[in-house]
């Protein structure tokens, strides 16, 4: 198998911090954990792994053994533990600070996503090879569509949402974590998902956790094979889309809304400033990230 023929423990100690940065990247809005794999130098192989990883899952629910077998000694068994160990724990140690900050400063914590957020639309901007009208327009459409959606207020009850509301906001989420420059967390926090998951997170809600779970593996499973096929015949117009629905789902990470999602004006002593401040912190970091990013190669070669 995968772990035997290639342990060390040096290696697996790498991975596990490479889990953590990852792990730290994809609870917070606006950091892709993608683009922190791909800085780290193992985007290709994890998602080689997420592929086999899924091959073999559907294997074993077919009942074919021997292909699940064959897919499970593919898979890279040295890499897939130890970074998962350290995602985990990323995760949970996330799930207590995170919601702490959105409560004691609710305003900077949103101001510093808003920044990382909209720096990170350069991202997919810069893989449009033709940016003509179809493209133009594809971006628009989506950036309306995003900006009226996160408007609508939440349907139901937030602290106890429906399971298949749970269940589509993780198949959705996860994908994005595949894609460097694209927020996962950002897509919670977009759909009024993300504080109700980090809670569940940190109280340990086993049903929700496993829901959650299996939303996350339907998803990444089915749009692995969705968004290769976007990629190779409509690149273009698929990476406008995003580009589209990051810059208008920006409105969900404004620090000023009422609790129906209305925007507001920052009255007089709330820390505007401060604000200011940290959104463009959190852009200078995106930003260079991304370039650093970029200096060791193109993501995009790289995909699913």
């Amino acid at each position: 198998m995968g772990l035997r023929r290639g342990y060390n423990l040096r290696e697996s100690l790498t991975h596990v911090v490479q889990g953590l940065l990852m792990g730290a990247a994809d609870i917070i809005p606006g950091v892709s954990g993608g683009t922190i794999a791909f800085i780290v130098g193992i985007y290709p192989r994890l998602i080689s792994a997420i592929s086999h990883g899924f091959s073999m899952l559907t294997s074993l629910v077919k009942g074919r053994l021997g292909e699940m077998r064959r897919h499970g000694a593919r898979l890279e068994w040295g890499l897939v533990l130890p970074l998962a160990a350290g995602i985990g724990a990323a995760l949970l140690v996330g799930a207590k600070v995170i919601p702490t900050l959105l409560e004691t400063w609710p305003h900077e914590t949103l101001g510093l996503f808003l920044g990382l957020v909209a720096g990170s639309v350069g991202v997919p901007w810069k893989r449009i090879g033709r940016r003509n009208m179809s493209v133009l327009c594809m971006l628009v459409a989506a950036c309306g569509a995003a900006f009226l959606l996160t408007g609508i207020p939440a349907s139901g009850d937030t602290l106890e949402p429906s399971g298949i509301r749970v269940f589509a906001s993780a198949a959705t989420a996860i994908c994005a974590m595949i894609l460097p420059g694209v927020s996962g967390a950002f897509l919670l926090k977009a759909m009024g998902m993300y504080e109700v998951t980090l809670h569940a997170l940190n109280d340990g809600n086993i049903g929700y956790i496993a829901l959650f779970a299996a939303g996350a593996i339907t998803g990444l499973g089915l749009f692995s094979r969705l968004l290769n096929h976007l990629l190779r015949q409509y690149a273009d117009l698929t990476m406008a889309a995003l580009v589209g629905l990051m810059i208008g789902a920006l409105r969900a990470l404004w620090p000023w809304q009422t609790p129906e999602r209305a925007l507001q004006m920052p009255g007089e002593g709330e820390p505007f400033w401060m604000v200011v401040l940290l959104a463009a912190a959190g852009f200078a970091f995106i930003t260079i990230l991304t370039r650093q990013a970029n200096r060791m190669g193109r993501p995009e070669t790289d995909g699913p």
